[in-house]
């Protein structure tokens, strides 16, 4: 009986530690593959904004925004 449970318990823990790599690797190529924001919304959020960026401006941001992925 104890046995049993000490089984599926050690069965959970490597299952929920392969899963959390596997989803960390999927979602990480999905992320390099699907940027969330791109130069296109980036200049055009600027513009709406009331600012015409020019492209440093963008590339600053674009800099900062790969800094946190």
């Amino acid at each position: 009986m104890w046995l049993n449970l000490l089984w599926l318990v050690i069965g959970l823990v490597i299952g929920g530690i392969i899963g959390f790599f596997a989803c960390r690797k999927v979602m990480a190529k999905y992320l390099k593959e699907n940027p969330p924001i791109s130069e296109e919304m980036i200049k055009t959020l600027m513009l709406q904004m009331g600012r015409k960026p020019n492209q440093k401006q963008i590339n600053q941001i674009m800099k900062q925004m790969s800094k946190y992925n």
